[in-house]
């Protein structure tokens, strides 16, 4: 447990399921105040608050489409006008969706960079010049994922997203780690989310993605969650502009394991 996120106020996108729903719980968990946003799913973030209370922490809820700036706008207002202030934003709102890139159309390419990358960046901004005009050293962590750096042929717009986050990661990080505020990404492998379910409930297609891992194992939401919370305690305060994956060894070139190449 984390003790200097108890009270803290934290903000997380696309939290309604999946990843940001394990964020979420796990910061409630560390009796933090937490705002939800949701897209369509209210009955399941109700449940969430449901949750988070029960754990010893505070919860609200707010729907917004991250993909539109004046919804991101009102998130943090909501956040900031609810509980006060703004410590901890989580960017983790995200869509993905299989496309050949010849097939690939304009319309599906925005939304996903809408959604992925410019929420992200939106979401940084307005966060970021909330805790510099209140002087507050806070802390933004960017959903990424293992294809910032591993390419994936059919996702090229769900890639471009991906790397583009860890860039601008970065150089937020840079930019603004003289006033005390930390930014770092967060890049999940595979991860049994609902978004999986349905490929990792063929144990066929389970094995080849196994086959990818060193370490064997399909991850959970509570391990990403973990790292979350981490990132965002003062046992990371040293630690910016960063990616911790987390992805069981995803990303490093498992077919080398045991000598192969």
């Amino acid at each position: 447990m984390f003790k200097d996120l108890e009270g803290k106020v934290v903000v997380v996108t696309g939290a309604s399921s999946g990843l940001g729903r394990a964020i979420a719980k796990r910061f409630g968990q560390e009796k933090a105040k937490v705002v939800i946003n949701y897209y369509k799913n209210e009955g399941k973030s109700d449940e969430l608050i449901g949750e988070i209370k029960e754990a010893g922490g505070e919860a609200v809820k707010v729907q917004g489409d991250v993909s539109k700036e004046e919804d991101v706008k009102k998130i943090i207002q909501f956040a900031i006008d609810t509980y006060g202030t703004l410590d901890v934003m989580v960017n983790n709102a995200g869509i993905q969706n299989e496309v050949p890139t010849e097939e690939l159309s304009l319309d599906d390419w925005n939304k996903v960079i809408s959604t992925n990358l410019t929420g992200i960046f939106v979401g940084s901004r307005e966060a970021i010049a909330y805790m510099l005009k209140n002087d507050i050293k806070g802390s933004i962590i960017n959903m990424s994922s293992v294809h910032q750096i591993i390419p994936w042929p059919h996702f090229a717009h769900y890639a471009a997203s991906k790397g583009g986050i860890k860039m601008l990661s970065e150089t937020l990080a840079l930019e603004f780690a003289p006033h005390g505020i930390r930014v770092n990404c967060l890049a999940p492998g595979a991860i049994n989310t609902p978004i999986n379910k349905e490929k990792f409930s063929d144990p066929a297609a389970k094995e080849e993605v196994l086959k990818m891992i060193p370490l064997n194992k399909i991850g959970e939401p509570e391990e990403v969650a973990a790292a979350a919370v981490w990132l965002a305690s003062e046992e990371a305060s040293y630690v910016t502009g960063t990616t911790l994956y987390i992805d069981g060894g995803m990303t490093n070139y498992p077919s080398f394991q045991a000598g192969k190449g």
